[in-house]
């Protein structure tokens, strides 16, 4: 996992920024989406998927024996299933990254997770700060599902921009250093 720390803070962009973000993903040939909150992306095709995350956290699934993955973007730890945008949260979010991933043919033995975000920048106390309980749940989710964590990156007081790789694996990661 690469990792680079600039000075910025994503969580401060207004939701109108993200797609002027996305535009400007990393160079690669792989073909790239650009990840929004609340959403999941799953492909059997090697893609560059990128993301930004403060609070929020995102649970990366790649199936090494079929060289696929997904990834799931989701702002808060629990909410109802049947509500609108529904993928926004991470009781609802983890389940479908999984049946998604279990779709393209993946077996549950062949998974292995990385989990990013989480960031608690503007709480006191950040045992109770969403970005906390988010990385709590995606823990929770992937240890009750029998998924071996292998990487992560979660808490503090930064925001990250996270490109994962479906066709290795691997993640580049930069940090965005808070201003104050």
């Amino acid at each position: 996992m690469k990792r680079d720390n600039l000075k910025f803070n994503p969580a401060a962009l207004a939701p109108g920024l993200l797609k002027d973000f996305a535009k400007r993903e990393p160079e690669s040939t792989l073909p790239r989406h650009f990840l929004y909150p609340g959403h999941i992306f799953v492909t059997k095709e090697a893609t560059a998927i990128s993301t930004i995350l403060g609070s929020c956290a995102a649970v990366c699934l790649w199936d090494r024996r079929l060289k696929v993955g997904g990834m799931n973007h989701y702002l808060f730890p629990e909410g109802l299933e049947d509500t609108p945008n529904r993928l926004r949260y991470g009781n609802v979010a983890n389940p479908e990254l999984l049946k998604q991933m279990l779709a393209l043919g993946c077996e549950v033995k062949d998974l292995q997770a990385k989990i990013f975000g989480g960031s608690c920048a503007f709480s006191a106390d950040p045992v109770l700060a969403v970005g906390s309980k988010n990385v709590v749940l995606a823990e929770e989710f992937l240890r009750g599902a029998g998924i071996a964590t292998v990487a992560k990156d979660v808490s503090g007081k930064n925001g990250r921009r996270l490109t994962f790789n479906t066709g290795d694996g691997s993640v580049l990661l930069k940090s965005y250093e808070t201003e104050g």
